[in-house]
């Protein structure tokens, strides 16, 4: 059975509603608590089912702060996803998405990568020239907002 390793924010888990507290005055105490609010994305969840369908192991690569786990994991539970593997950002860790997830992508090897999906298309693109296959999630439009704070700020 090979891996599948899915992101969270931007592919299960629609961040939009909390996207205004990334306006300055920034809060990101307050964008970060509204994450178990945020609604599922159909088309994530979908995805999913297919590779589990597939018999795929689902496994979560997120940029989410760690200190945010134990949110994410009943998120994940409380919409029916697989909640085995998470693998999250290490807290003060603010390096750009493209660079902390490619490094997790490494440590994850020498196990089977089927698959790597994200919203972001520097992660997919870095993803792909690791010689990964990725693809691009990209059924919800992308936001300057949200892709500053992966790049720029190291925060998602």
């Amino acid at each position: 059975m090979g891996l599948a390793v899915v992101d969270v924010d931007g592919v299960v888990a629609d961040v939009r509603h909390r996207l205004h507290h990334l306006d300055p005055p920034k809060s990101w105490p307050a964008f970060f608590a509204e994450a178990e609010n945020d609604p599922l994305l159909p088309q994530g969840a979908e995805l999913v089912a297919d590779l589990l369908g597939g018999r795929h192991e689902i496994v979560w690569l997120t940029g989410r702060p760690e200190w945010l786990r134990p949110v994410t994991r009943r998120w994940l539970h409380r919409h029916g996803l697989p909640v085995q593997e998470l693998h999250m950002r290490p807290d003060g860790d603010r390096r750009p998405a493209r660079v902390f997830k490619i490094g997790v992508l490494g440590r994850l090897r020498p196990r089977i990568i089927d698959l790597f999906v994200d919203d972001d298309p520097d992660v997919v693109h870095a993803a792909r020239a690791a010689g990964i296959i990725a693809v691009l999630a990209d059924w919800v439009p992308r936001e300057a907002r949200l892709h500053a704070a992966q790049e720029r700020q190291g925060r998602t």
